[in-house]
């Protein structure tokens, strides 16, 4: 009886790990095939950021928000994080 308990728990869990498995697959989390802009941004200190997006604005965006994660994560200075480049590909 115990045994038959503990083998339903592992379908379980290994069920409810292969839901949230998928269910973030699905997130992009590089560069999509679309994407074609991209922006780079630093701070003074510490690590900066780099991202792609479909327009400018948006790779820029998400640029500083990495710049500002990244640069909090490295001990630097995020609040003075500045997009150094910025440029589509044709």
């Amino acid at each position: 009886m115990n045994r038959i308990r503990i083998r339903h728990c592992a379908y379980f869990l290994c069920a409810i790990m292969l839901t949230l498995t998928t269910s973030c697959s699905s997130k992009a989390r590089y560069a999509t095939v679309g994407d074609r802009c991209y922006a780079k941004a630093v701070p003074t200190m510490g690590e900066g950021g780099l991202a792609w997006g479909q327009t400018l604005g948006q790779a820029q965006k998400k640029s500083m928000d990495n710049c500002m994660r990244y640069a909090s994560r490295s001990g630097g200075t995020p609040g003075t994080c500045q997009v150094v480049l910025a440029k589509c590909k044709n």
